[in-house]
């Protein structure tokens, strides 16, 4: 399970900070990816922004009420890993984030790329990267697709997509794990 967009509203938290320094970008301007392209903001400002943003992680909104009660319904039906591309000076702010909202999981797996996460051996993923999304399902992953405007037009339906956290709980209850 992935943190930033999944669990955390991280997005809302590096709007305020934009929004002080440049134009003004409300969460429903973001309808791909890398929008920060459009807004001519380099990809490593934009990552490094968002690092700083992890600084204040007690300010850090969840992306919806009871991921909590979610994330321990997850737990029941096998192991759930956090699963999070960031850099090593974040790790410690998301896990102490992870602590205060209750989010239920066994291991804390960190890579450098989201893209990496295809290559690790989990059964399932939740993510809300397209990108992400489309390196799993490559590999014959089974991947659940937290809805975000950045993902709306992501195309493959082998992606399940889901609105809310608990959601995933009857679609990896129908997943063949064989």
């Amino acid at each position: 399970m992935d943190v930033d967009g999944v669990l955390a509203d991280v997005i809302d938290a590096w709007l305020s900070y934009n929004n002080k320094v440049r134009t003004t970008i409300s969460k429903s301007d973001i309808s791909e990816w890398d929008f920060w392209k459009k807004y001519n903001i380099n990809k490593f400002d934009f990552y490094k922004e968002l690092s700083e943003c992890w600084k204040s992680w007690k300010t850090i909104l969840p992306t919806e009420n009871n991921i909590s009660r979610a994330s321990r319904e997850l737990s029941k039906m096998g192991t759930v890993d956090i699963v999070t591309a960031r850099e090593d000076s974040t790790h410690d702010d998301v896990k102490n984030w992870l602590k205060m909202h209750d989010v239920a999981f066994k291991n804390y797996v960190g890579v450098v790329e989201g893209t990496e996460k295809a290559k690790l051996d989990y059964d399932v993923f939740i993510d809300d990267s397209p990108i992400n999304a489309e390196t799993m399902l490559a590999r014959e992953k089974s991947v659940i697709l937290y809805n975000q405007p950045w993902n709306l037009q992501f195309p493959d339906p082998r992606a399940k997509r889901i609105y809310e956290l608990r959601e995933a709980v009857e679609i990896i209850s129908k997943i063949d794990h064989n």
